[in-house]
C-alpha cells in the first residue's frame, strides 16, 4: 500500500484527461448543430 499515494492520482489524471475531451467535444458538436440548423434555416431531416 505504500505507492497508493501515486497510483491513484496517475488513475485520476488518466480518467479526467479523456473526459475533458469528450465534453468538450460533445460542447462543440451541440453548437456546430445549432449553427448549421440556423444556417440552412431551421429545417430538419
Amino acid at each position: 500500500m505504500t505507492h497508493l499515494a501515486y497510483i491513484l492520482p496517475a488513475y485520476a489524471v488518466a480518467l479526467l484527461i479523456p473526459a475533458l475531451f469528450a465534453g468538450d467535444a460533445w460542447r462543440r458538436l451541440r453548437r456546430a448543430r445549432a449553427r448549421l440548423l440556423v444556417l440552412e434555416g431551421g429545417r430538419r431531416r
